[in-house]
């Protein structure tokens, strides 16, 4: 193949260059950044036409007449040819197109655009287009299958994907390229090109080398590579017959290669070394035109593509070693130039037997390249290859370059047909862009921003903080080359790969200091690189390229270490706790197999999740893990869906929020940033048509709404749902920070336990319009003991008295697991209490007990103690306000009326045997209705209006006992009914006389101790109380009772058990005593305190009237 290299000519202005010949061959055609389109007639017209399409001109394409250009204007234009008229603009983007081509036939175009879309466009009616959505970032070529079926385009974003044109669905995406965010930046403008005729292979460039892909199959069936090929592959063009493939070279050399048999037969080096932008071959396949970024057009003449298949043909090869026998190389060297191609030795030479380099270098320069077609890992893994006689041999010369379909092929080994394995993720640091960019943010998080700053001016680190009162902001140079950041209160840390000759390195500034030295130094072991790291309170974490895991303390102590149970993907710390995500094995079919660990590295170490794994998309890859600000674990997929952590049920992790949703074009992206329980917010930055943002100008930060996936969420009951469900799941960090010593927001827990009974009340509310009462059961089971009460209320009035029963009973069941779990509670908050001591944060173990013995004598906070039995981890306050108060903002204050908060039980409260249980053996059991009508009871009680407000009839399961000075809306008293509900039932009847004649309490005090039963703490108190006194006379009785609460916490739990069960005890005496007591000495009672209390029992009448008209069969 004699080949001659035209000296180059000036074409176009500095820049990117194309060019394409006409239909003929007669024209060569060009364009460049001048935004001209020229005409040359040869190489050596000095004076070619010229069109004008804009200010630059990106693209060219020409086929029956018709000039195709893409230009600066974000339009595909249309021109005649050769006169050059416009003939139109076929379609238009909202950024610039970058790559031009016409189909075999030219009656359609495909447009590549910097706006991440593919178009193909009709010619002769520009209506009628199909869009391909699915690139990430900027498209860098596309090319049709000769059959139109198939176009296959390359992109900023790394991949290389084949689409079904008619379809518009992407058949097969291959991850081959570097990403990058802009066609400029690109390593490579990967101009792959579909084999035309046939068309049975796809040539891509990859690197330094090309790889062939098989139609239809799309396997890797080969790669062609040379070892003059230093630098990567920039655009490749095939043959007319589609037996030789050109290929140029950002190192401007130039490759023709045989495919049938993976030859080199010529290499040209372009003359000042620019990169080769375009190549065309001629349609007589006897030249190439090409052009170099610096607008230059060069000329390879005297290509003969019938010489070149001589080879094969004259020597038909029986196995692959016979294709690479001396008579082989002799024959494909006589065609070859002996001079214009470096490396190669005059044919003469090789026959002197002299010169000891023939062997190492003989003419073609091939010797390397023989192994190759057998050891090529590319097309030896996919077990089908199936090169040389039996895909690519000739057909008697016909031009064709596959075999017979009635071929045997042998394969060389068993072909895996299974699901492919998924390329493993690469670590990342979290709230990064991509390492290759020059300018890019190292970190964002809720501390601050690190920008890191790699070009030919600086090499540099910025780091800026949200509050400037953490710390100023810092300028470091960076002489390491740290690729990895992490930013917290306390410190920078910093880390840089190792080298040949230097270890990877840890930097810490520890800028929260005290002392001057602020700064430490770490080296890790040779070999050894880091590869992920993060930062917590008070300690650093690193893990490396050894599955090694190394925590150092936050000045510099090295601490813990232990192995990974796989490659560390990304790492993540917040206060004590620890979050790794790692390869815990091979994913298939695009799937990532990762691990989670989660551990708490407080004084009591300890792992919360151990190698579990983590739930992805389908088809996705992590790319942001975290906490929240209160500490949740939390992670984003490539999908945009984000999840989180549910440590309420198993550690199970709940999908909270998907970005897609809110993106307007599926080429946008959310960035995410941060995540907030309270108030729920999802911060995240836009990124219009890319993944990650630029550093400059500063991008915006916005805020998403969460969302759970439930099913219905347009429906008002799918709201509600919703809306109930994620305030659980948002709301359990209130838990594990009680857990854990932190101080809980009292405030917003009880914000939160309003808003979810109010949620279950509107279901409630909502099911029984619907007539869903077993569904309203469901609900009551959610709610709470004063919600439940609430419930039963709305249900009498709804004429639902089937219901109210049924709703008696989960009340009576909630008030006997409230009564069971007593002790056990003040066990767990002994337990809390012990914990915030030892980390110092939350009350103090007096101060807890001022609070529970507050309680215990003022009888405030009862409501709270009921709903304890759920969710209470922590010491509750005094006074919390009630999730059902008409006036939620305003405290409850105690009652002019005997109906006091201190008395209060579950009205349907029954014992199981068949006894009456005592009102004082439920002291947490509390009435809501009370609650919400206490600040108003007088008015509301008393008058006509009282009679009016008076609640639906609701007749109890079963009577029961009531205490000394219950009084409720359910209270029955009076002569006349008591006369009826004696003949009925004299129990019942008894008791509500003894509540009738009964007096108000006249002190707090004395409410403690009637209406309250003692505790195991009291009834201890009472046999200690004189030792007490005498090692601590100046006590006053608050102070008594917080030394007391501080002894009592210090007996084993059997010993407070006991106590406890004492106090049970004595309280059944002492209330059956005090019932005889009070039917022998009622009317006595009543007549020494009828005076002190004359107002009160007027009010407590008009409750007593209220109640036993509710309770009447009538």
């Amino acid at each position: 193949m004699p080949c001659e290299r035209k000296p180059m000519r000036y074409g176009h202005s500095e820049g990117h260059t194309e060019v394409c010949f006409d239909d003929t061959g007669k024209y060569i055609v060009t364009c460049g950044n001048d935004g001209d389109v020229r005409i040359w007639e040869g190489l050596d017209d000095d004076d070619p036409r010229f069109i004008t399409v804009g200010e630059k001109a990106y693209s060219l394409a020409l086929k029956n007449g018709k000039l195709v250009t893409a230009s600066s204007n974000n339009t595909v234009q249309i021109h005649t040819f050769p006169d050059g008229d416009p003939d139109g603009i076929l379609t238009r983007f909202t950024t610039h197109a970058t790559h031009v081509t016409f189909n075999s036939n030219g009656s359609k175009v495909a447009a590549g655009s910097s706006d991440f879309m593919v178009k193909v466009v009709e010619v002769l009616d520009s209506s009628q287009q199909k869009t391909l959505r699915g690139h990430e970032a900027p498209v860098l070529s596309v090319s049709f299958d000769p059959k139109d079926e198939f176009l296959a385009s390359s992109s900023c974003d790394g991949s290389v994907v084949v689409w079904n044109i008619k379809e518009q669905t992407q058949v097969v995406s291959w991850p081959l390229l570097q990403k990058t965010n802009d066609v400029s930046n690109a390593k490579s403008l990967c101009r792959l090109a579909f084999q035309p005729a046939v068309g049975k292979v796809l040539a891509v460039p990859v690197e330094t080398k090309v790889h062939l892909y098989g139609r239809g199959s799309w396997d890797h069936v080969g790669t062609l590579s040379d070892d003059l090929l230093a630098q990567p592959v920039n655009v490749l063009s095939w043959s007319p017959c589609g037996r030789l493939l050109a290929a140029g070279s950002v190192g401007g050399l130039l490759t023709v290669w045989d495919v049938s048999t993976k030859l080199c037969l010529e290499r040209q080096k372009h003359e000042k070394g620019f990169t080769i932008c375009s190549l065309a071959w001629n349609p007589s396949g006897s030249q190439i035109a090409y052009t170099d970024t610096e607008g230059c057009l060069g000329l390879l003449d005297g290509i003969s593509s019938s010489s070149t298949g001589k080879a094969p043909v004259s020597k038909p090869a029986t196995d692959y070693d016979a294709l690479f026998d001396d008579d082989d190389d002799r024959l494909m060297d006589e065609g070859l130039s002996d001079t214009s191609s470096p490396g190669k030795k005059p044919v003469v030479a090789r026959d002197d037997g002299d010169d000891d380099d023939d062997f190492l270098v003989p003419s073609t320069g091939r010797v390397r390249k023989r192994g190759a077609f057998l050891d090529d890992e590319n097309s030896l893994d996919t077990g089908s290859l199936k090169l040389g006689q039996d895909r690519f041999g000739d057909d008697d010369g016909a031009g064709s370059t596959m075999a017979p379909e009635a071929a045997p092929s042998v394969p060389l080994r068993p072909v895996y047909e299974g699901p492919m394995p998924t390329p493993p993720q690469k670590a990342f640091q979290p709230g990064s862009t991509p390492a290759h960019l020059t300018h890019r943010f190292m970190m964002w998080n809720s501390v601050g921003i690190v920008r890191g700053y790699n070009d030919e001016q600086d090499n540099a680190i910025d780091v800026e903080f949200h509050d400037t009162a953490v710390h100023h902001a810092m300028h470091l140079t960076n002489s390491l080359g740290h690729t990895m950041a992490d930013l917290s209160q306390e410190a920078v840390l910093l880390a840089c790969p190792g080298t040949e000759e230097l270890a990877s390195k840890l930097q810490c500034l520890h800028f929260s200091s005290w002392d001057t030295n602020k700064e430490w130094l770490v080296d890790l072991p040779n070999g050894e690189d880091v590869k992920a790291l993060c930062l917590g309170q008070g300690w650093a974490a690193v893990a490396t390229s050894a599955l090694t895991l190394r925590l150092f303390s936050i000045g510099g102590l090295q601490r813990e270490l232990f192995s990974l149970p796989g490659p560390v993907v990304c790492m993540s710390g917040h206060g004590e706790q620890l979050l790794i995500v790692y390869h815990r094995a091979t994913g298939f079919d695009g799937e990532q197999a990762l691990g989670v660990q989660l551990l708490q590295l407080s004084h009591k170490k300890r792992q919360l999740i151990s190698g579990e794994p983590l739930p992805l998309s389908r088809r996705s890859y992590l790319s942001w893990l975290g906490f929240t600000a209160e500490g949740t674990p939390c992670y984003v997929d490539s999908d945009g869906v984000v999840r989180m952590l549910n440590r309420s049920l198993g550690n199970t992790w709940t999908p909270v929020c998907n970005t897609r949703e809110t993106c307007k074009s599926k080429s946008d992206h959310y960035w995410v940033v941060g995540v907030h329980e309270n108030p729920q917010q999802l911060r995240c930055i836009p990124c219009k048509g890319s993944r990650y943002p630029p550093t400059l100008p500063r991008p915006a930060v916005a805020i998403l709404p969460f969302k759970l996936p439930l099913c219905q969420t347009t429906t008002e009951k799918g709201q509600m749902e919703e809306q109930f469900w994620r305030s659980i799941l948002f709301h359990n960090h209130h838990s594990f920070l009680s857990s854990s010593g932190y101080e809980v927001d009292e405030e917003s827990r009880s914000q939160s336990q309003k808003e979810q009974q109010e949620l279950l009340m509107k279901m409630f509310a909502l099911s029984c319009k619907l007539d869903r009462e077993f569904r309203c059961v469901e609900l009551a089971d959610l709610m709470t003991q004063n919600a439940v009460t609430l419930a039963i209320r709305y249900a009498s009035r709804s004429r639902r008295l089937a219901l109210a029963q049924r709703l008696s009973q989960i009340a009576l069941e909630k008030s006997n697991q409230v009564q069971e779990d007593e002790a056990e509670e003040q066990e767990e908050e002994q337990d809390y209490s012990s914990v915030r001591q030892t980390s110092g944060f939350g009350q103090t173990g007096p101060t807890a007990a001022r609070f529970r013995q507050t309680e215990a004598e003022e009888e405030l906070g009862e409501d709270e103690e009921e709903e304890g039995g759920e969710t209470e981890e922590a010491t509750e306050p005094r006074k919390r306000s009630n999730p059902f108060a008409k006036e939620p903002g305003s405290p409850v204050r105690p009652s002019p009326t005997p109906v006091s908060k201190a008395g209060r039980a579950n009205p349907f409260k029954v014992a199981g045997s068949g006894k009456t249980t005592s009102s004082s053996g439920q002291p947490r059991v509390t009435n809501i209705l009370d609650n919400m009508t206490s600040s108003r009871k007088s008015a509301t009680l008393s008058g006509p209006a009282g009679r009016q407000n008076k609640p639906p009839v609701l007749k109890p399961l079963a009577p029961r006992a009531k205490s000394k000075n219950q009084s409720t809306l359910f209270q029955m008293t009076g002569t006349k009914t008591t006369h009826q509900k004696t003949q009925e039932n004299p129990e019942p009847a008894a008791d509500q006389q003894k509540q009738a004649d009964v007096p108000p309490p006249t002190s707090p005090a004395e409410n403690a101790e009637n209406k309250r039963p003692k505790t195991g703490f009291q009834l201890w108190l009472e046999e200690n109380r004189k030792s007490i006194l005498a090692d601590n006379p100046d006590l006053d009785e608050s102070d008594v009772i917080k030394e007391a609460m501080g002894q009592f916490r210090t007996l084993t739990a059997d010993e407070r058990l006991s106590w406890t069960e004492r106090a049970k005890g004595q309280t059944g005496e002492v209330a059956e005593m005090k019932k005889r007591k009070r039917t022998e000495g009622g009317v006595e009672n009543e007549g020494t305190e009828d005076d002190e209390n004359n107002a009160k029992k007027k009010n407590l009448d008009a409750a007593s009237k209220l109640s036993a008209f509710a309770f009447s069969k009538d």
